[in-house]
């Protein structure tokens, strides 16, 4: 997310995390195309958020839905908000490192990994050519989270129950976190 003259922009982009002159750093790439590295000038400062699992919690989770009805729905979620000062690379052995490692690791799952030096090297330079790198030297990392923290534990086991009936995969995700942190007693 960033901020300048034309206002403010959200643009969704792969980060890997990195080092750089012994600091932790995001990298990514985005396309010539997009005018983001136009529209503001390097160091300007940004903010990333990265989305883990969320869900609607239903007042039905709650057992004291029953004994009160003193309940409300509300939302779950697990975020990180990372902030930092960004950097545009215009060098194309960069990013053809950043390209190479950011590939490495998502085909590393697949059966058969697909490396960027299965493709042509023309079109891989014609592809280098249409890109701009980027750099956040990261200033704060935030964690945010909500994980019906704030209710009884008769009512987050009904959370659990509640989320695990649904079929939505971040429903799921979200009931085992909920049940991690009964577990853990916080």
């Amino acid at each position: 997310i960033t901020h300048s003259d034309s206002g403010l922009e959200a643009n969704h982009i792969p980060m890997l995390l990195g080092q750089s002159e012994g600091k932790d750093v995001l990298q990514g790439h985005l396309s010539k195309a997009n005018p983001l590295w136009k529209n503001i000038t390097d160091g300007s400062e940004v903010l990333i958020v990265f989305h883990g699992p969320n869900s609607y919690i239903s007042p039905n989770y709650y057992p004291t839905k029953q004994e009160t009805g003193k309940v409300v729905p509300t939302w779950n979620y697990v975020t990180v908000h990372v902030k930092g000062a960004i950097t545009f690379i215009h060098d194309e052995s960069w990013n053809m490192e950043l390209i190479t490692n950011l590939t490495d690791q998502h085909e590393a799952g697949q059966l058969k990994p697909w490396s960027v030096s299965d493709a042509p090297k023309d079109f891989t330079k014609k592809m280098l050519s249409a890109i701009v790198g980027l750099q956040i030297d990261i200033s704060s990392i935030v964690g945010k989270w909500k994980v019906s923290q704030n209710q009884p534990e008769k009512n987050k086991l009904g959370v659990v129950a509640g989320l695990s009936q649904c079929s939505e995969s971040e429903s799921l995700k979200m009931a085992a976190i909920v049940q991690d942190h009964i577990v853990e007693g916080s």
